[in-house]
């Protein structure tokens, strides 16, 4: 049985009116209105809450993601197995250089930064297999980052090329993102990632302790056997003092953001473990002819 949810996220033009109409006038339209503004990803997680289906899909409501590919979506999940699927623009979204190539670059780098190598499928039009996305949404908090969330529970993830355009940003060149908000996003996927730099930091700090004391042998043996080769005295030992502790502390503040990172992990609802039934995936294999496929 086909859905559509309808979310009001406090909209300030005319479509509380207009998804009540639609709500009344067909039996599976759902219309939703949020209290006040939460923004994208609250909306969306109280759509998909109020789903039922075996798949969830999500679109923007300025029209760059076609409703008519949704359809190539769900042939990707059906043909790969998948679990998420994923629509990757061919080309600019915005034709605004600046902002899309501010976007990849971000992305590159979380990515990078915490080892989550599906962050560069991430984008709002995505097709998710419902018990994945109830769960995700199940578990999300204030500030965690949705498509993070879903990375929790599948890496089973997929993306099929279209043509993307945001015509309302092209055309008026006005956005309900602004500079503030699209940073927030970037902070909010940020922590939700469990950035694995952290990591790196403190085995960072462990290679400098380790090397500074190495270090101090050899000056040590050097003293004994060769004092002849020291042209000043103190300096050195000095300066790897210094680099040991400053390598103790690097490491000792690793290890408190790893702990702190895992209370944030927790906070988020990051699960232990999550169970995933797929054998109704033959019946969409199917419903498309083998040459679709």
């Amino acid at each position: 049985m086909a859905e559509a949810i309808f979310v009001d996220d406090a909209a300030v033009d005319g479509s509380p009116a207009l998804i009540d109409k639609l709500a009344q006038s067909y039996p599976w339209v759902t219309a939703i209105h949020m209290a006040r503004n939460f923004g994208q990803h609250p909306a969306t997680i109280a759509g998909i809450l109020h789903t039922s289906g075996d798949w969830v899909v999500t679109l923007d409501e300025d029209l760059q993601h076609p409703p008519a590919r949704i359809e190539d979506l769900l042939q990707e999940a059906a043909r790969s197995g998948h679990d998420i699927v994923y629509a990757k623009a061919t080309a600019s979204v915005h034709q605004n250089y600046v902002r899309d190539l501010g976007s990849i670059l971000y992305k590159r780098l979380i990515e990078k930064l915490s080892g989550n190598s599906n962050i560069r499928h991430f984008n709002s039009f995505r097709l998710i297999r419902g018990s994945v996305a109830r769960a995700a949404s199940s578990v999300c908090g204030h500030d965690t980052y949705f498509d993070v969330a879903l990375s929790w529970f599948t890496q089973r993830v997929g993306s099929v090329v279209m043509d993307l355009k945001d015509e309302r940003f092209i055309n008026e060149r006005k956005s309900g993102y602004k500079l503030s908000k699209l940073l927030s996003h970037a902070r909010r996927m940020l922590m939700s990632s469990g950035a694995k730099v952290i990591r790196v930091g403190g085995a960072i700090g462990l290679l400098t302790m380790v090397g500074s004391a190495a270090s101090a042998l050899v000056l040590f043996a050097q003293k004994i056997f060769l004092p002849e080769t020291i042209a000043v005295g103190g300096w050195t030992s000095l300066i790897l003092t210094l680099i040991f502790f400053g390598g103790v502390i690097t490491f000792l503040v690793g290890i408190a953001l790893e702990y702190l990172s895992l209370l944030v992990m927790n906070a988020n609802g990051k699960p232990i473990f999550f169970t995933v039934d797929r054998h109704t995936d033959q019946l969409i294999r199917n419903y498309f002819s083998p040459d679709k496929l």
